[in-house]
């Protein structure tokens, strides 16, 4: 809240009073927030959940080095990363916490046997991927993706799907659909790919030319899907970008283009919108860059005639919102709720300027974090931290001196800063969200209804404060009042002797007195004139 540094919830005080290990390395949530992972690479993992964080379960790894849990918390995943152990990667059910199938970290005939032993240390192993409902997992091979049916562990339909070229595929974060691309081979050009699951069907297909590579970006209701294609001239001398924006919901898949003459550096959807925000310039080491934002629906509002109203018809066409140029910043972060977006110049060449953006009202804030590398926001889209912390194996960090972090509201106040002599990482909570999106437009939309009631609630919550507030003072003042009555009444009840002891006299008769008014004038300045 700004007046007040976070308060620790647990810091393993049980296990460091007993003497065991409680965490050697990094730590994750769960999807949802339910289970904490710590992990001690010598033996595995544990894992923790609770108001009290209790121990629930260790799953034994040795060498872990990553950990992933499936969307919706059936499974874990641990990696070792070592291309030698031909069971580098674990499958662990979290209800039973059996070990369910293992996996080496290279597909197989995934590296090409002709290159050197020093080349082959440079090829990165394909990432596993859970389908959104943990149905499917899936690992990228040469020419294929091999999808697991999580219920039995095997190849789905007992095969894999082939897709000769395939150099990237993503899961829907909301559906069994995987995106893929292949590059260009023999006559065939190259492709994305937007495939069903379990029917294999190709939902869509579009097919790209002169492409040097692509990049791929799900908005997170899996509504829309943005793919970056850099793209090369005849002589492959000159590269230039464009935008293929593919409707997931619309039939048919359509798909729209944008052309973009620069160098297009990072791509962000909006959560729960139809809106995303790039980063470009004419040169890709640019230190000044544009930052643009687009709309794939476009609002056209008729003017009031008459008796009739304004009316604002919606058309699914992309569209071009704003252009914010001169901008210093190389990441982009929207919030969860929306809206506001942070643009951050992160890492040690940048300038580590953090720009606070509202989209709608176009207040901007500028505050600056030296050598932050990070930014992560927390679920509800109120507050954010930037981050500047090291690698847990990076030996000695020579920016140690930075190493910590600064909480903000998403307006751009600073809550709270705290450094640290090391400081290897930061992870929020997740918060699973209870409403729907129907749901959640309706309270948009009776929003003013909402916060008279929250309004209401507010004033009696700041009355009965004040009360609690000022009830010692009231008691004194009720004491006094008291007091002051016993005391005229006693008065009262004297006046007869009063009056005996002073022959008669009564103090309290205003006839006994006698009444003079005087006047007294003083004069504070005199002024002469001459006429």
């Amino acid at each position: 809240d700004g007046r007040h540094p976070p308060i620790v919830d647990y810091d393993g005080a049980r296990e460091k009073e007993a003497g065991v290990a409680w965490c050697d390395y990094y730590v994750q949530w769960s999807p949802h927030g339910n289970y904490l992972v710590t992990m001690i690479p010598s033996k595995g993992i544990i894992l923790w959940g609770g108001k009290n964080y209790e121990k629930i379960a260790r799953y034994p790894c040795p060498g872990v080095d990553v950990v992933l849990f499936s969307p919706c918390e059936r499974f874990i995943l641990t990696n070792n990363n070592d291309a030698q152990d031909p069971e580098g990667i674990k499958i662990f059910s979290v209800q039973t916490g059996k070990l369910l199938r293992t996996f080496p970290i290279f597909p197989k005939d995934f590296i090409p046997e002709n290159l050197s032993p020093a080349e082959k240390q440079h090829i990165r192993p394909p990432p596993f991927q859970w389908s959104h409902d943990d149905k499917y997992l899936a690992r990228m091979g040469k020419d294929l993706i091999s999808i697991y049916d999580t219920e039995t562990m095997k190849l789905l339909d007992k095969r894999s799907l082939i897709l000769k070229g395939i150099q990237e595929f993503q899961f829907s974060p909301k559906a069994n659909i995987i995106a893929c691309w292949a590059p260009e081979s023999a006559n065939s050009p190259a492709h994305v790919d937007v495939i069903d699951l379990p029917s294999r069907k190709k939902l869509r297909q579009k097919n790209l030319f002169n492409v040097t590579k692509c990049s791929m970006v799900w908005q997170n209701d899996g509504t829309y899907l943005a793919v970056k294609v850099t793209r090369h001239t005849k002589s492959k001398k000159t590269f230039y970008n464009n935008l293929e924006l593919f409707r997931l919901e619309d039939a048919g898949v359509p798909v729209e283009m944008i052309d973009i003459k620069d160098a297009v550096m990072a791509l962000a959807w909006e959560p729960n919108g139809d809106k995303f925000a790039m980063i470009h310039a004419e040169n890709p080491s640019s230190t000044k860059v544009n930052v643009s934002f687009y709309s794939m629906t476009k609002k056209t509002t008729t003017e009031a005639k008459g008796k009739k109203k304004a009316q604002t018809t919606l058309t699914k066409e992309v569209n071009l919102v704003e252009t914010l140029e001169g901008k210093q910043c190389n990441s982009l972060f929207w919030s969860p709720a929306g809206r506001h977006i942070i643009m951050a110049g992160l890492g040690d060449s940048a300038s580590g300027t953090i720009e606070f953006y509202d989209l709608e009202t176009k207040a901007l804030v500028v505050k600056e974090h030296y050598r932050a590398n990070q930014v992560v926001w927390d679920p509800s889209g109120r507050t954010l931290a930037t981050v500047v912390s090291q690698p847990i194996k990076g030996g000695h960090f020579k920016f140690s001196m930075d190493n910590g972090y600064i909480l903000w509201t998403f307006q751009g106040k600073q809550l709270h800063q705290q450094s640290y002599e090391t400081f290897y990482q930061l992870i929020w909570r997740p918060r699973e969200t209870l409403l729907t999106k129907a749901e959640r437009a309706n309270v948009v939309k009776n929003l003013k209804k909402y916060e008279r009631e929250f309004d209401k609630a507010d004033k009696e919550l700041a009355f009965k404060r004040q009360l609690d507030a000022t009830k010692a003072k009231r008691s004194l003042r009720s004491t006094f009042r008291q007091r002051v009555a016993r005391l005229k009444d006693f008065r009262r009840q004297q006046k007869a002797e009063r009056m005996d002891l002073t022959d008669g006299y009564d103090s309290d008769d205003e006839a006994n007195y006698v009444t003079k008014e005087v006047s007294i004038e003083t004069i504070l300045s005199t002024k002469e004139e001459v006429v």
